[in-house]
């Protein structure tokens, strides 16, 4: 790396502002694919040696990660999500449409 206190900072950021972001389900889809290509290449070009048994574990759980990443892509924020609350409280529900009509 030519500037290898930049990139430790800048992996700071994204791990933790990601990881808050996640917790909290904001933009949640967005997120996880911004982590799950951020993990495809930290696991591609930080941990690409496969005769050290330790780096090829670590290869490999950042492929289990990259899964649970594309599993949120796919399926979006749960119940107790911002982007759940925000987008119900955008859109009127069924039931009180159906009682005032």
């Amino acid at each position: 790396m030519p500037a290898p206190v930049a990139a430790y900072f800048v992996a700071l950021a994204v791990e933790l502002v990601g990881s808050v972001l996640l917790i909290a389900g904001f933009q949640v889809r967005i997120v996880a694919a911004g982590l799950a290509v951020f993990t495809l290449l930290t696991a591609v070009f930080f941990h690409n040696h496969f005769a050290d048994q330790n780096q090829m574990i670590h290869f490999l759980k950042n492929f289990a990660i990259l899964g649970g990443l594309l599993q949120v892509v796919a399926f979006g924020p749960g119940r107790f999500s911002l982007d759940h609350r925000f987008s119900r409280s955008a859109k009127p529900s069924t039931a009180a449409l159906t009682a005032a009509g």
